[in-house]
């Protein structure tokens, strides 16, 4: 009998550096790929989304166009901030009472429905003041400004073929 619990413990000591060695391959691979993975000169997705600001979005989008233009479309974004930051402040407080109303306890779907309605429409309200500052300008602008408008792309502030 004590020749049986020799040979089991012979066999798991056996395969246990195998095994050891495997997930330690398995962890250095796993770890040189997130290595790897943050330090291209792709963007890290957080740091993405630093410039998403209303203003960020509108001089990415000036400063896609030819310089005159920019120089116009800049003008307007600045004569329109204020009423573009309120804007962009309200959907954002708007955003965060729907937040809060979904994690209210007790839980209040009517509470819930109004806040997504103030939500739609501070966002609405949010567009439309965008849209005023691009109606301004459009019509200083030279035609391959307007053209190169039409073409971009605003999330990420290139000129789309």
């Amino acid at each position: 009998m004590s020749i049986l619990p020799k040979i089991q413990r012979s066999t798991y000591a056996r395969w246990l550096l195998p095994i050891s060695l495997a997930l330690n391959v398995c962890f250095v691979g796993a770890a040189s790929a997130v290595a790897y993975r943050y330090t291209g000169d792709v963007p890290l997705p957080a740091v993405d989304l630093i410039g998403r600001s209303a203003g960020d979005r509108l001089d990415r989008v000036a400063a896609a166009l030819p310089a005159n233009d920019a120089q116009i479309m800049r003008a307007q974004i600045h004569a329109e901030e204020v009423k573009v930051a309120a804007a962009q402040a309200d959907l954002r407080l708007a955003q965060e009472e729907a937040r809060n109303a979904l994690r209210a306890e007790p839980f209040d779907i009517n509470a819930m429905r109004a806040s997504m309605a103030e939500v739609q429409v501070a966002r609405e309200k949010y567009h439309t003041v965008l849209h005023e500052v691009f109606e301004a300008s459009a019509p200083r602008l030279s035609v391959v400004g307007r053209n190169m408008l039409a073409n971009l792309s605003a999330i990420r502030g290139n000129v789309s073929p």
